[in-house]
């Protein structure tokens, strides 16, 4: 008996350590839900969720970050497209987070409160999307529609469901709503673009390179093709000289060789006076 109340006693205490355990973990999920209440901590966990994205996927130069788009106006960040030239055409990206709608709804207990929950998330993100819309959509210096960033996969899939919403934040806004899956996929597709643009420029150089070195060759043909008739009007020159030179110099030897036999014939011998 009193064997059995021993682990009876240790089972007690086992579950008492396990909810000293779960005690923690929800004043740590408390103290989180309370951090991400707080209007800057919340715009600075989606800020920087939004960073990690963008520089995970893109080069340095390809985004910018606090970007003024207009005289006060400044975007969170903007990828930067191809444009007119050396200037790039900015898409805005603008994270939002509206938690404290969003855990209302989570938190409503029956239909009713869940409606009126749901309507003021919608009322949120709509007027996020005006306020988007007005102060960082300003073409010809930024493309014609922006992204509006939702940090949480559960509230981007709470906003989307409603496709009267994600269609009129589109055509009225002209803002598309991400989450993380989306905005990597987008971003990637981005990428790839950026990728093959790249070669495309590259492939120009190459062809403007090709077409420098053909027109260098085309003189150089010019000049050799020159060289080679005064090349061959300087031989045909020699040539010249040297037969006339050379048969000349040949007459002349001919000259001095029949002067030679012609003095030597003409000489008489000379008789010796001492046989006399």
């Amino acid at each position: 008996m009193s064997k059995s109340f021993e682990i009876v006693n240790k089972q007690l205490e086992s579950v008492g350590q396990g909810l000293g355990e779960m005690k923690a973990l929800a004043a740590d999920t408390k103290s989180l839900k309370n951090a991400l209440t707080n209007v800057k901590e919340r715009g600075t966990y989606g800020e920087v969720r939004l960073e990690k994205l963008l520089s995970d996927i893109l080069a340095p130069n390809q985004y910018e970050m606090n970007v003024e788009i207009a005289s006060g106006k400044r975007v969170e960040f903007a990828v930067k497209l191809p444009g007119n030239g050396d200037v790039p055409l900015l898409l805005p990206i603008d994270s939002k987070f509206p938690i404290e709608d969003y855990n209302r709804l989570l938190d409503a207990g029956d239909k009713a409160a869940i409606d009126i929950a749901r309507r003021s998330l919608t009322a949120k993100i709509r007027t996020f999307a005006k306020d988007i819309h007005d102060k960082y959509i300003v073409p010809p210096k930024t493309a014609d529609f922006a992204l509006m960033f939702l940090p949480t996969e559960g509230l981007y899939a709470e906003v989307i469901q409603n496709v009267a919403l994600f269609e009129e934040l589109r055509d009225k806004y002209k803002v598309t709503v991400v989450g993380a899956t989306t905005l990597s996929a987008f971003l990637a597709s981005l990428q790839m673009g950026f990728k093959t643009l790249a070669i495309e420029q590259r492939s120009q150089e190459v062809w403007e390179k090709l077409r420098a070195v053909k027109l260098e060759f085309d003189k150089f043909g010019g000049v050799l093709e020159k060289a080679q008739r005064q090349l061959q009007t300087a031989d045909k020159t020699l040539t010249e000289i040297v037969g006339r030179r050379t048969r000349a110099i040949n007459r002349t030897l001919r000259g001095v060789e029949e002067l030679t036999e012609n003095n030597y014939s003409s000489k008489k011998p000379v008789e010796d006076s001492g046989n006399n």
